[in-house]
């Protein structure tokens, strides 16, 4: 009894382990950003379309929300008071109406900020920086195929990335593999929406609704760092989730930095600050090379890690 106890408690000391230092290696690689220049300077598209996400994201984005913030508000409740401040205390204000007229009309004015600048901004951001993305994510990935991490890792993947875009050129000419691979995008729209829904909804569990809610939303911004190279590597939808799930203590702390950066701000302030963040992410993702075991994705180190089902399906 003592003995199976102890096996155990070894097995599971040992894959505790296991788990904490691919955590530790997805973090390390989420703040390798050497590489983004490295990567820049490799491609001219991909250097025009990260500073594109900067500015647009980052300077325009974030610098409207800082100028609301510390300047047209600021400047409203100065033109606009909703106090008696040159009245005595102990006095009652005669002009309470009109103070309260100012701050509603000071709300309003700030909510109109909100209707015609942000909300345009946000949906005109999130569009442009969906195709820029895409962009970064396809050059991206063509600097890698051309220039490659290591001449080891080109040689073990030279068959199986030749045998992948064979694949993906036959599904852009024959109809079949055209129908398939729109119903994985569909697919994998709905999946991701879903998991989505789950992030929000976790946040309002009592006690561990954060924690849960942080660990869920650093799972999904990694999965997303991937997602685009693995559109171009060919990779079916089936094998990313089970890659996924079979190696979630990487993911997990892959998508740590950025979510940690924006985990404690407003919505508007978190989308700038992670839109800004997720080209350079993008770039510190590898060129994964998905090997097989028994019908098992492992990772590619070729360690089987225990699989955890994160994305229901």
């Amino acid at each position: 009894m003592y003995t199976s106890m102890d096996g155990s408690m070894g097995s599971f000391g040992t894959r505790l382990k296991q788990a904490s230092l691919l955590w530790v290696e997805g973090f390390r690689e989420a703040c390798c950003l050497h590489r983004v220049v490295i990567y820049c300077r490799r491609s001219r598209e991909v250097a025009i379309r990260t500073g594109q996400c900067f500015l647009l994201n980052g300077i325009i984005f974030l610098g409207s929300i800082l100028v609301l913030r510390s300047v047209v508000i600021p400047t409203l409740q100065w033109v606009l008071p909703d106090e008696c401040q040159l009245i005595n205390y102990q006095e009652s204000c005669p002009f309470g109406g009109i103070f309260r007229f100012y701050s509603f009309l000071r709300l309003g004015l700030i909510q109109l900020f909100y209707v015609f600048w942000f909300y345009p901004m946000y949906i005109s951001s999130f569009i442009l920086s969906t195709l820029w993305y895409n962009d970064i994510a396809k050059y991206g990935f063509f600097a890698i195929e051309k220039n490659g991490a290591s001449g080891s890792e080109l040689s073990d993947k030279k068959d199986s990335t030749a045998s992948q875009n064979m694949s993906a050129s036959d599904k852009t000419t024959d109809l079949e593999g055209v129908m398939i691979g729109i119903a994985e995008q569909v697919y994998s729209v709905l999946l991701l929406s879903f998991f989505f829904l789950e992030v929000y909804i976790t946040g309002f569990i009592p006690y561990i609704g954060k924690a849960l809610n942080f660990l869920l939303l650093v799972w999904m911004y990694a999965y997303y760092c991937f997602e685009y190279k693995w559109n171009y590597s060919g990779v079916s939808l089936d094998k990313r989730l089970d890659f996924f799930e079979s190696n979630w203590p990487f993911f997990a702390g892959f998508g740590s930095p950025c979510i940690l950066a924006v985990f404690f701000y407003s919505p508007l302030v978190s989308y700038g600050v992670m839109a800004t963040l997720y080209p350079l992410a993008q770039k510190q993702t590898k060129p994964l090379l998905l090997k097989e075991r028994n019908g098992k994705v492992q990772d590619w180190e070729g360690s089987l890690y225990s699989s955890l089902l994160i994305i229901y399906r």
